[in-house]
C-alpha cells in the first residue's frame, strides 16, 4: 500500500502542485484544480476504515503522502484532512469530504450549539468543515463543525499559507462524540506535530536536492562550486540534518498507528518535532549560503521551501516547547527510567505531556 501511495501522490503533486500554483495560492488564489485532484484520488479518506469508505491506512503507510506534501509545498490541507478524518473514525463518526481542517483551540458547548474562538486554523477561510475538541463536557468531546456563516479573521504564516481565526457563535455541530478511552486530550497537538514533522522531512529533502544540483551546475574559478571543500562540507552537514529529520519523522509515523485503530507514539512524535525544527533552521541557512544571492530572489523556487521550513518548525509546538516536554518527562522518570524509555519509545511513569 505504501509504495502505491507514494507513486500516486508524487505523480499527482508533480503535475498539479507546481511552483506557479503555489505562488498563486500565496497570493490568495484557492487552487481548485489541485484540490479536486486530491479529492478524486481519495487520499483525504485514506486513514478512515474501509467500511467508512477509506483505506484503513496507518501513519506508517501515509508517511510518504505527508512527505510528498512537504516536498512539493502543496498549498492544500491534505495532511489536515487526513488527521481530521482519522480522528473522526476513531470516535465512531463518518469521515467527511470537502475542505476539512482542524484547530487545537477548544470550543465551548452550550446545549446544542458551540461557541468560542478557533485560532490558527489551516486554510480556515476555505474550509467547509473543521473539527475541534470541547473540554467543558464530562469527557473531552470531538466536534465536527460547519463553517458556513462563521466569521473568519484571515491570517497568514511566514510561507503565505492561511492560518485563520474562526469565531464560533451559536454554531450547531454536524456531529459530536466523546474521545475514546486512551486517546489523549491533546491529540490534535500531537497529530499536528506529526504532520509537520513529516512535511518538514519532505521539504528538507527537496532543499537538499536543489542545493546539490545548484552546486554541481554553478561554476566559479573554472569549476563547479560543489568541487570546493568548504561547499562540500556544508552540503554534507545539510544532508546529515535532512537524514536525521527524515528518520525521526518516519519513526514517529511507524510507531504511531493513527488510523481508526489507535493513537500516537508521544515520545517519538516529540523527538521528531525537535529534530525537524532544529534541522529546518540549519538546512535553510546552509541552502541560502550555497545559493548566494540568487536564492533570495522571488523568481527562484528555494524560498518557497525555506519559508515553509521556518513556518512549520513553530507550528504545533516549537523546538523549545517539545524539548522542555521531553526534558521534564526524563527528569521526572529519573535515571532508572531513561534507558527503558529510549528502548521502548515511551515513558511509563509519568506520561510525557506537552508543556
Amino acid at each position: 500500500m505504501r509504495e502505491l501511495f507514494e507513486s500516486t501522490i508524487e505523480r499527482l503533486l508533480a503535475d498539479a502542485a507546481t511552483p506557479a500554483v503555489t505562488l498563486a495560492a500565496e497570493g490568495g488564489h484557492w487552487p481548485e484544480a489541485l484540490w479536486e485532484a486530491v479529492e478524486a484520488s481519495g487520499f483525504a479518506f485514506a486513514a478512515a476504515p474501509e467500511a467508512a469508505g477509506g483505506a484503513g491506512a496507518s501513519w506508517d503507510d501515509l508517511f510518504v503522502v505527508l512527505r510528498a506534501c512537504g516536498r512539493h509545498g502543496a498549498p492544500v490541507p491534505l495532511p489536515e484532512a487526513l488527521l481530521a478524518n482519522a480522528l473522526l473514525a476513531q470516535c465512531g463518526l463518518q469521515p467527511v469530504g470537502g475542505v476539512l481542517s482542524f484547530s487545537t483551540s477548544r470550543a465551548a458547548l452550550q446545549g446544542n450549539t458551540a461557541s468560542g474562538v478557533l485560532s490558527d486554523v489551516p486554510w480556515g477561510r476555505h474550509a467547509t468543515h473543521v473539527i475541534a475538541l470541547c473540554a467543558d463536557q464530562p469527557s473531552p468531546t470531538l466536534l465536527l463543525l460547519p463553517t458556513t456563516g462563521v466569521r473568519c479573521t484571515p491570517t497568514l504564516n511566514l510561507a503565505g499559507e492561511p492560518r485563520d481565526t474562526l469565531h464560533l457563535e451559536g454554531v450547531v455541530p454536524l456531529a459530536r462524540a466523546p474521545l475514546p478511552a486512551g486517546v489523549p486530550h491533546d491529540v490534535l497537538m500531537l497529530g499536528g506535530a506529526l504532520l509537520r514533522s513529516a512535511q518538514t522531512a519532505g521539504a528538507l529533502q527537496a532543499v537538499l536536492d536543489m542545493t546539490t544540483g545548484y552546486a554541481s551546475e554553478r561554476t566559479q574559478f573554472g569549476r563547479p562550486i560543489g568541487a570546493f571543500q568548504a561547499i562540500q562540507h556544508q552540503i554534507a552537514v545539510l544532508a546529515e540534518y535532512t537524514a536525521m529529520a527524515s528518520v525521526a519523522a518516519e519513526a514517529a509515523c511507524v510507531e504511531s498507528n493513527g488510523s481508526a485503530q489507535g493513537g500516537y507514539a508521544r515520545l517519538s512524535v516529540a523527538a521528531a518535532k525537535v529534530c525537524s525544527a532544529e534541522a529546518a533552521g540549519v538546512v535553510a541557512a546552509i541552502a541560502h549560503a550555497v545559493h548566494g544571492a540568487i536564492g533570495f530572489t522571488h523568481e527562484h523556487t528555494l524560498h518557497m521551501l525555506t519559508r515553509r521550513l521556518w513556518a512549520w518548525r513553530s507550528e504545533y509546538g516549537s523546538l523549545t516547547h517539545w524539548s522542555q516536554a521531553l526534558g521534564s518527562a526524563a527528569c521526572a522518570a529519573g535515571s532508572q527510567g531513561l534507558w527503558p524509555a529510549i528502548t521502548s519509545g515511551r515513558f511509563e511513569q509519568p506520561t510525557l505531556e506537552a508543556v
